[in-house]
């Protein structure tokens, strides 16, 4: 589709530009995923795992058991469920119990809890509504509180933050009618007048923007002599002038979830609303997001432990040939899969948040895995429980209510969670932007090499760089702890975990091999291949939530909780991990990527319209991409702030 008339036209190699350039380019701390891409297995940067101080974690629990509470007795899933919208007293209650302020210092009011402690929360509260714990995620996780954390001014923090911690909802605008996961298209201006901006441009998919009384805006600052100019981050006062919120959306889940469209006309902004300087929005939107992602696969830890409590108790009570489901196979490995990913996705998540918390180590990889393969697993364990349920599974809890049963919220479950394969990067983003972070020691190197707009000089100089990197490298891949047989014998306790870390050293070094062998291949190719650098990533994701598998069963072991049964689960993923590793292994190089390519071109260009024969479109009228060019609101404002 051809840009319209208001909106950037960039090439491809323009758009990858803006997003380098937004990318951290250094690595100021170690990073125990980047050196597992690199075929370096550091253990030592995950185990012993890494633990929360003591006054942590009894504010962490004090806040838990306030919140369980206030979950038990003043949410009603089912009503927002049935009326599509989280009641204001809730939302209410929330604020006065300091659910907005979790991540929020306690200097300006909020609760100062940790990313643990943030990440239990939302397990919690996602566990019974999943549209509260998008409310509360996006308020704090890419909402305002985070960029003004990390790249606020002190007059900014003492003027916004104390109003996020205990009354005011964020929300963070990016997204527009055409511009996705390419910003270098943004369209959405911020011309500066005087001490101020004026912003013009829509918005779309804006989470809370509905209900939020402050917003954090990307918008494109135009570039001049005296001026950088580019995509740049503002704080905006949601009941401005020329503010309106024009449409509330409407989703196959998260039907609480107050997402809608924002159009801005001539809105004046003042510039000490500014985040950073000029031009870098993107670099604080992918900032924010690296420890902000984490909030998805803390939703999906929650959804996976009552997807296994919803199996556990209906498969020992629904007979079938004489005993309980459960104890046919056929159902049983379904139990056995969410038990053990459940098991592996809650490693993941406090191992990075930890992590996190402590800021010894550089998350970014860890971050974008954990939201990765948290949201492709709870989606599979949903499927799962439907499935164990039957018919029940596909059938409401208000329909199941109705006849007399329990209302298990089965298929909700399995609607509400498929946004997160979307949200904040969807599942094929995440790949490409792990990819690079993953081969870029690579680039580093080599990267003039297959650079076609550098000279002759600069690749005769990345060549000898690329030589000296790789003779010293490579070798190193060749053996390693793998292959000893008593390595990481710690982790031999009645069940043998050891022989899962042997596994993820010596495919660890296997991983970087292949990548090293398709860059000599395709080299500046290499970016095209997504299938490939997609099944990279999923094999690395794999091998890291096996390593904290058994970290963390080991650390329960070690505490006296439930550490024997830890052991079993960290074995059963590990042994369902391997048969992952090894498929997609094979699929690096047995594949049908070329022949999809082909396909595609033939579906595009009308060579298969007769396979379309045979059904009639119920789709409405309209265009696939709605008219986002500026200019007043001819719409009601549905904006509907809770006070």
């Amino acid at each position: 589709m051809s840009a319209t008339p208001h909106q950037p036209t960039v090439t491809e190699r323009e758009a990858r530009q803006v997003a380098e350039a937004a990318r951290e380019q250094d690595w100021r701390k170690p990073s125990f995923a980047k050196e597992l891409f690199l075929g370096r297995f550091r253990l030592d940067l995950i185990h012993p795992h890494p633990l929360p101080a003591d006054e942590d974690t009894q504010r962490g629990e004090e806040f838990l058991a306030k919140l369980r509470d206030f979950c038990e007795t003043k949410i009603d899933s089912a009503r927002i469920e049935r009326e599509a919208r989280i009641p204001d007293e809730t939302i209410t209650g929330l604020k006065e119990l300091g659910a907005l302020g979790m991540k929020i210092d306690t200097k300006y009011g909020g609760l100062g809890l940790t990313q643990v402690y943030y990440n239990k929360a939302l397990a919690l509260v996602g566990s019974v509504n999943p549209a509260l714990g998008a409310l509360l995620s996006a308020h704090q996780s890419i909402g305002v509180p985070q960029p003004l954390k990390l790249f606020g001014t002190q007059e900014q923090r003492d003027t916004f933050l104390p109003r996020c911690a205990r009354t005011d909802i964020s929300a963070f605008l990016l997204t527009e009618p055409d511009v996705g996961s390419d910003p270098a298209r943004l369209a959405t201006t911020a011309v500066p007048d005087g001490d101020d901006y004026i912003l013009d441009g829509v918005k779309l998919w804006t989470t809370n923007g509905v209900v939020a009384d402050l917003l954090v805006v990307m918008a494109r600052v135009p570039k001049s002599e005296d001026r950088k100019g580019g995509i740049t981050a503002f704080v905006v006062e949601a009941a401005s002038e020329g503010v309106t919120v024009e449409h509330r959306n409407a989703f196959m889940g998260l039907r609480g979830l107050e997402n809608g469209v924002t159009r801005f006309h001539r809105v004046r902004v003042p510039a000490a609303n500014r985040i950073g300087p000029e031009g870098a929005g993107l670099k604080i939107a992918l900032t924010t997001l690296n420890t902000g992602r984490l909030s998805l696969p803390a939703m999906c830890v929650g959804a996976g432990k009552w997807c296994l409590k919803i199996a556990r108790e209906w498969t020992s009570v629904r007979e079938q040939w004489g005993k309980p489901v459960a104890f046919h196979e056929a159902v049983g490995s379904k139990i056995s899969f969410i038990a053990a990913t459940t098991f592996a996705l809650e490693a993941v998540l406090d191992l990075s948040s930890q992590m996190a918390d402590e800021n010894r180590n550089d998350i970014r990889i860890e971050a974008a895995l954990a939201k990765l393969y948290g949201s492709e697993m709870a989606c599979l364990m949903a499927d799962e429980l439907v499935q164990i349920r039957g018919g029940r599974g596909f059938e409401t809890a208000a329909s199941l209510a109705a006849r007399g049963e329990r209302a298990v919220p089965a298929e909700q479950v399995l609607r509400d969670l498929r946004i997160n394969r979307i949200f904040e990067g969807s599942t094929e983003i995440m790949h490409l932007l792990i990819a690079r972070e993953a081969v870029d020691a690579h680039l580093s190197v080599a990267g003039d090499l297959i650079d076609p707009d550098k000279s002759l000089s600069e690749k005769a100089r990345a060549g000898a760089n690329a030589g000296v990197f790789y003779a010293k490298w490579l070798p190193k891949l060749v053996a390693g702890a793998g292959q000893l047989p008593r390595s990481y014998n710690e982790f031999d306790h009645g069940v043998d975990l050891s022989t899962h870390l042997r596994y993820v050293e010596r495919n660890a070094r296997k991983l970087a091999r292949s990548t090293f062998y398709a860059m000599s291949r395709w080299q500046g190719r290499m970016e095209t291949k997504q299938g490939f650098l997609g099944r990279i990533v999923d094999i690395g994701a794999e091998l890291f939530a096996m390593s904290a598998a058994c970290v963390r069963a080991e650390h329960l072991r070690t505490k006296g909780d439930h550490g024997r049964e830890a052991y079993q689960l960290a074995d059963a993923f590990c042994r369902q991990s391997r048969i992952r590793v090894e498929e997609l292994f094979g699929r690096l190089w047995s594949n049908t990527d070329d022949l999809d390519r082909k396909v595609v071109k033939g579906v595009l260009s009308g060579t298969y319209t007769w396979l379309e024969e045979g059904v009639l479109d119920p789709s409405g009228e309209g265009p696939w991409i709605a008219d986002a060019t500026p200019g007043a609101s001819a719409r009601e404002n549905v904006h509907r702030p809770i006070r």
